[in-house]
């Protein structure tokens, strides 16, 4: 199997091809737009369970809502239609016709839409205009719905996983009586997400507010979990946003009070998306490969045999079924791999690329000790145990390396985060990667000059991990700032 691309010589390219050759996803026939791979999407199956048995835990019960949005609805919240507006696809037709001059088939004329159809970049038009219908007074809420499903963003440089044109997401959608339990639920989500980031993905993230100039287009606060990639830019994981009375007003969905007086509903709308995958690999992998936490690696174990002859992968096979059933037991999953076309340096190649945290070898003189090879993908070592009670040790392994893994990844943050105070050392160090805590005097003017001059941006108003309350100086205007920021050049 061909090496990568070291992450040093070139990180962009070594992420490329890690997403082809682990087998993740590949690009389809449609520009800006991905097939994601049996791999690729076990391991995206697995996030979307997890997720969804915590969003349920919370009162979340699952909808689904048209793909199609008629064109009006997105011009009734301006701030919305304006953050969207250049990246809509837009449905004209309803019919194909063969081309009269042989060529195929081309677009019947008289089938254009009355109004066109915006292909959905994200669905709180034509939910809002569904609330509409469910809600008539305060004992119609809470609503907490979510939707599993594709959305559409015109996208013209595109990179699998992180950003496509099409992607696959989840988007929760939540009406409410008052602001405080809308806020609340806004709070509550974007902590189901830094949870599952840390226990699950093992990566460490900072939850914080976005600034105003960074929120989602028509919310009136976005609360989001930041990640550092090991290049040292930062990535965008998951966002919940408060979208105060805006979408209600625009869809006029009222609600009778206990007194009987009509108000505005208060909406939140929460996402997280395939860009996870994204986040995933560029977290965590190496130079050989990717590397999966076991919470989240669709084989958990794989199980290569070694053999010199028909009868004795029998008996090595036998073995390691017996093994397979006492780990499945323990709830890990195991794979098997038997085929007997390639050798056992390819098949360990191939797992090695796949990010499986645990590899199992047995060969024939493992069958006369009793013993079994143990490799962890993470440290890349490996040891020969008893076969007796391995399953024991491998359960306590999957854990160790969970651990690890995170550990390795929050070091890799600490170690690149810095305190910066002046505009010339925010310049130089920028470029290098990493997180900036610097001081900022809260207006969009300086963050869209910081900017331009540097294409570092505002990740977040720190909420957790970082103390950043403190008297200073804006770093760009010299303007006095109550808090530090994080700046970093983001994907």
């Amino acid at each position: 199997m061909a090496k990568l691309t070291p992450r040093s010589e070139n990180y962009s390219q070594w992420y490329n091809e890690l997403v082809v050759k682990a087998d993740l996803a590949e690009q389809s026939a449609v520009r800006g737009c991905m097939v994601i791979k049996p791999y690729g999407y076990a391991i995206w199956e697995k996030m979307q369970r997890i997720l969804d048995e915590k969003f349920k835990e919370t009162g979340v019960q699952n909808a689904y809502f048209p793909l199609l949005i008629p064109k009006n609805f997105l011009s009734r919240e301006a701030e919305h239609v304006e953050g969207f507006a250049k990246e809509c696809a837009v449905v004209t037709h309803h019919r194909l016709m063969k081309d009269p001059e042989g060529n195929g088939v081309v677009v019947d004329p008289e089938a254009r839409l009355e109004e066109e159809l915006i292909i959905r970049p994200t669905s709180e038009t034509i939910i809002w205009n569904t609330y509409k219908n469910w809600i008539t007074s305060w004992r119609d809420l809470p609503i907490l719905c979510n939707q599993w499903c594709n959305v559409m963003r015109w996208e013209m440089r595109t990179r699998l996983f992180l950003r496509t044109a099409e992607f696959l997401w989840q988007e929760g959608h939540t009406a409410h009586a008052t602001s405080q339990e809308a806020q609340e639920e806004a709070i509550r989500m974007v902590n189901v997400y830094a949870d599952f980031a840390r226990n699950y993905m093992a990566m460490p993230v900072v939850v914080g507010h976005k600034s105003p100039n960074e929120r989602f287009a028509g919310a009136l606060d976005t609360l989001t979990i930041e990640a550092m990639m090991q290049d040292g830019k930062a990535l965008q994981a998951g966002t919940s946003h408060f979208l105060g009375q805006n979408f209600a007003k625009a869809f006029d969905v009222q609600f009778a009070n206990k007194e009987g007086a009509l108000e505005y509903v208060w909406a939140t709308s929460w996402g997280v998306s395939t860009r996870l995958m994204g986040a995933l690999i560029m977290c965590h992998s190496d130079d050989n490969g990717l590397v999966l936490p076991p919470a989240l690696a669709p084989h958990q174990v794989v199980m290569v045999p070694i053999f010199g002859s028909a009868e004795q992968l029998e008996a090595i096979l036998a073995k390691m079924e017996t093994l397979k059933a006492r780990l499945a037991a323990k709830g890990i999953s195991v794979k098997i791999d038997s085929r007997d076309n390639l050798r056992p340096g390819f098949k360990f190649a191939e797992w090695e690329m796949k990010g499986v945290p645990v590899r199992v070898a047995i060969g024939g003189r493992d069958l006369e000790n009793g013993t079994v090879e143990v490799a962890r993908r993470d440290t890349l070592t490996k040891e020969s145990l008893s076969f007796e009670g391995v399953e024991n040790y491998i359960e306590t392994l999957l854990k160790d390396i969970q651990a690890n893994i995170y550990k390795k990844a929050e070091d890799f943050r600490a170690a690149n985060v810095q305190k910066v105070d002046s505009w010339d050392e925010f310049k130089e160090k920028i470029q290098n990667g990493g997180f900036l805590l610097c001081h900022w005097d809260g207006t969009k003017e300086t963050e869209e000059k910081i900017k331009a001059e540097t294409k570092a941006t505002i990740r977040c108003i720190p909420e957790d991990s970082f103390i950043c309350e403190e008297e200073g100086k804006c770093i760009y205007s010299g303007k006095p700032s109550s808090r530090r920021v994080i700046f970093a050049i983001s994907y």
